[in-house]
């Protein structure tokens, strides 16, 4: 859709988006407020407190700001009656891998617990003439586990093995569930590593590496390098889930998966000096060679997003590297 086709779609609808303070939560929140959607905006605890996130988080718009966690049962189902939502974008999650293999059970509760709550509070209002008309889940290429064929075509057994990467797998097979058994109208996002404006977690390799250069420090690796992964720009990620939710009540939203990435591969090391390159650096990253419990290698095939969807990726790697390192530029210096 073009920007007024999205303005004239999105114009006065109401519209959840959980994990709101994340990186495609913040992103998405700031474009449904571009189309005049009404939005509610779930938030766990942290609310950063600068305008260049959004004005959004400073109590200056329309936003409905909620406070509360996932795990709250009765929370999400009073949200979701109380402003009579209509589009659900399911994004809240404990999304660190590291986190994750440290802290199981709170991943655990946050992703799967959380999940279930929101799928069966849309079930249950749903049953009293609810008007929920589309949910988007936030799943992941960790959903699949590691596999000695690539790239991940949505028909590959969900197969995670460690604690985050299982916290996914339960994630998208609950959204397949309901959207099969109950007629929910479900589609399930599975999303390389998005990188972009908003992105405050330095412990992901885009925002460390660029925090690292602008500090005259040199990147570190944790792992050694050679691990293959695909960096899927925000504003991408955004329109990807624009352009399911707007399929509501297709055959496309009752429990289907879809891959959305950049079609581009590339090392962790590769990715590390590409930054390094955009921002006019020379340095040279440190290898440490000490992460454990990671898949070596995922990409996406896109497919099935760009047939049944008609979703393509608009920036490469580069072009979406210059507004997010612009970003930090403005917000670190």
């Amino acid at each position: 859709m073009e920007d007024l086709d999205r303005l004239n779609f999105w114009n006065g609808r109401r519209v959840l988006v959980t994990g709101a303070t994340g990186v495609v939560g913040l992103n998405l929140v700031n474009r449904l407020e571009q189309y005049k959607a009404e939005v509610v905006a779930v938030v766990r605890d942290w609310v950063p407190r600068t305008r260049k996130l959004g004005d959004w988080l400073q109590g200056d718009s329309s936003v409905n700001l909620v406070r509360g966690e996932l795990e709250d049962y009765s929370l999400l189902e009073r949200t979701l009656a109380e402003y009579e939502v209509e589009y659900v974008f399911h994004l809240g999650a404990q999304t660190i891998v590291d986190v994750g293999n440290r802290s199981p059970l709170t991943t655990f509760r946050a992703n799967i617990e959380g999940t279930w709550n929101l799928l069966e509070a849309v079930r249950v209002l749903n049953g009293y003439s609810s008007d929920v008309k589309a949910v988007c889940v936030a799943s992941s290429d960790k959903a699949y586990g590691s596999s000695p064929c690539l790239p991940y075509v949505e028909d590959m057994p969900l197969r995670g093995e460690h604690p985050y990467d299982v916290s996914k797998s339960c994630t998208d097979l609950l959204a397949q569930s309901y959207g099969k058994t109950y007629g929910l109208s479900v589609g399930i996002a599975r999303m390389g590593n998005i990188y972009g404006p908003g992105d405050l977690n330095f412990n992901r390799i885009v925002p460390g590496t660029i925090r690292s250069v602008l500090d005259g420090r040199r990147p570190e690796v944790r792992s050694d390098g050679t691990p293959i992964r695909e960096y899927f720009y925000v504003e991408d990620a955004v329109d990807a889930y624009l352009t399911m939710a707007e399929q509501a009540g297709s055959k496309h939203m009752a429990g289907e998966a879809f891959n959305f990435s950049s079609g581009e591969k590339y090392s962790v090391i590769d990715a590390i000096r590409t930054i390094i390159g955009v921002m006019g650096s020379d340095m040279e990253p440190i290898i440490h060679n000490r992460s454990r419990n990671e898949i070596q290698d995922q990409y996406l095939s896109i497919e099935k997003a760009r047939q049944a969807l008609g979703w393509t990726p608009r920036y490469s790697f580069e072009e979406g590297l210059k507004p997010t390192i612009r970003w930090y530029t403005e917000v670190l210096q």
